[in-house]
């Protein structure tokens, strides 16, 4: 199989990356896990989903979302002084918000918020200045915001709520049709992110569900056309993946040859990499969006252990991050890193 020069040269940073920064950001930041007194659930990310909070009240807490704090140049910095080689980031998760300036839909940070200025752009435009590799998640399902968003054709019960889509604004499933949606939202954003933002080394899709072949075929032919050199994560479905994306907080005892079938409602199924390229996305604590429901840091010396064995194994390691409220880092996130860091360089010197 042929393949372009960029291609082959990400294969290869791919290769030599080893470890990298997620960081999940969100208007699911602002509450921090937690919705009219109650806890919600581990991932506070799907706390709307979880607590069935209107769509209407979310577009309310975009109107306070203002991340004052947030600084591209520090996390990016922070991340290379980690050893980290790059990031990705959340530029549109379950609840439909828009981490960039979107055309397509302005349910995003520079139209929808006070804050007014595109995280995406900012942290592309850092990754260069630094050194770091840029990749971008994208939700290209799920999307709670859109009455035609998918999940609503899958079974809820690994979902972290109810159901997978939004039931509780839109509850009547014979009126769905997620090709909508496709086509008016999710096609023209992976559009946007893929020709506004430099060179992309990574597209990170998440739960293909209601997904069928040709969606992801069309997709995946989509990022290859506008960037040909960009790696596809196993989990845009359908068997059209450059690396393997797996399990959350999965670490292997070591890489099969061939794992699960490739079921576009699985998750977590998948074949062996078509390039030899595996990723193990982890959080530092239970969740992947910001949370003070259930902190439940790992320790340093845990995620050296884990750094140390994916790293024997030829697995990448992407630690994710949930920035707080103000888009910083959590302290206890930064403290866990530079230890780690500091560790790992000790045994490199030893």
């Amino acid at each position: 199989m042929a393949i372009s020069l960029q291609k082959e040269q990400n294969i290869q940073a791919f290769r030599q990356a080893k470890y990298g920064l997620m960081l999940h950001f969100g208007l699911y930041s602002l509450l921090g896990g937690v919705y009219r007194g109650k806890r919600g659930p581990r991932y506070a990310e799907w706390t709307q989903c979880a607590m069935k909070i209107p769509n209407a009240e979310m577009e309310t807490l975009a109107k306070v979302f203002n991340p004052i704090y947030f600084n591209a140049d520090e996390i990016c910095a922070f991340a290379k002084n980690c050893g980290m080689n790059y990031l990705v980031v959340t530029a549109k998760h379950h609840e439909g918000f828009a981490l960039f300036h979107s055309k397509a839909d302005d349910f995003n940070v520079v139209d929808a918020s006070p804050f007014r200025r595109d995280i995406v752009k900012e942290l592309a435009d850092s990754c260069e200045k630094h050194g770091l590799k840029f990749g971008i998640y994208y939700s290209q399902v799920i999307d709670w915001h859109e009455k035609h968003g998918g999940g609503f054709g899958a079974d809820p019960s690994e979902a972290a709520g109810d159901t997978w889509e939004n039931s509780w604004d839109f509850p009547e499933k014979s009126e769905k049709n997620f090709e909508i949606c496709f086509r008016k939202k999710i096609l023209p954003q992976i559009e946007e992110l893929m020709t506004g933002y430099g060179p992309i080394f990574t597209v990170w899709f998440d739960m293909p569900l209601d997904s069928t072949k040709e969606q992801s075929e069309e997709i995946y032919a989509l990022v290859k056309r506008l960037q040909p050199g960009c790696l596809v994560n196993s989990r845009l479905g359908n068997g059209c993946y450059d690396f393997v994306s797996l399990g959350d907080n999965e670490i292997p005892e070591e890489i099969p040859d061939k794992v699960g079938s490739f079921d576009p409602n699985d998750i977590h199924g998948f074949k062996e990499s078509p390039f030899g390229l595996y990723e193990s996305a982890c959080t530092l604590n239970g969740s992947w969006g910001y949370t003070t429901a259930y902190p439940g840091w790992k320790s340093p010396e845990k995620i050296l252990e884990t750094r140390l064995k994916l790293e024997k194994l030829g697995v990448n390691y992407l630690v994710n991050v949930g920035p707080d409220p103000l888009g910083r880092l959590p302290v206890e996130a930064v403290e866990i890193l530079a230890t780690v860091q500091r560790e790992y360089l000790k045994r490199e010197q030893n």
